[in-house]
């Protein structure tokens, strides 16, 4: 079922205030990114886990299909686009660094069988060889994290989490090659790359 509204307008104004980060986050480090650099927040709502990164001298663009969301991160200055994870507005090979902040499991449009298998290839697709695509997502083996999952099914979220160890294969199948693997509370951040592709062997007359 989907609704005539989206949840997350409904809140963008407030979201800043009720969503924080830890303390000790260790998205800064994991991202490694440099002054000069593309930083794609996909799934970003109001910009919080990268608009410090663009204080830094990155280029921080924000993705998000909500158009509260969208409108809060131009409030801070920062660029931003109405955009689907499932379609990109970016070229391949174009970004130094994505984030996914516990956002994939609401890929779901126009359902989780094709929406999400078809946001990972998008967003390797869109990640330069030698980049950084991080996945945070809750860890659904969890009691809290199924007790949340239960709650967006009762709101009509649509949402769809995946097992840890699912999501690692699913971004290997599209493409990726993963980093590490770092458990954060109730989450689990993933570290991808993307290999550049071998030139062609050449044959010898």
């Amino acid at each position: 079922m989907k609704l005539a509204f989206d949840h997350f307008d409904l809140i963008a104004r407030w979201y800043d205030r009720l969503i924080g980060r830890p303390a000790d986050d260790p998205l800064p480090q994991l991202l490694e990114a440099a002054a000069g650099q593309t930083i794609l927040d996909v799934g970003g709502g109001t910009g919080r886990n990268t608009w410090a990164q663009s204080s830094l001298g990155a280029r921080v663009v924000v993705c998000d299909t909500a158009v509260g969301m969208v409108r809060q991160v131009r409030a801070k200055g920062l660029p931003a686009v109405l955009s689907s994870a499932t379609h990109l507005p970016f070229a391949d090979d174009s970004a130094d660094r994505i984030l996914v902040v516990d956002a994939f499991h609401h890929f779901v449009q126009p359902s989780p069988a094709l929406a999400q298998p078809r946001a990972a290839h998008e967003l390797v697709r869109v990640l330069k060889p030698g980049g950084r695509l991080i996945i945070e997502e809750p860890d659904i083996a969890r009691l809290p994290v199924q007790m949340i999952a239960l709650m967006e099914r009762l709101l009509f979220m649509g949402s769809r989490f995946w097992p840890p160890s699912d999501l690692r294969a699913l971004f290997v199948a599209a493409g990726a090659q993963m980093l590490t693997e770092t458990r954060l509370g109730f989450s689990v951040l993933f570290v991808f790359t993307k290999v550049r592709a071998k030139p062609a062997a050449t044959r010898s007359r």
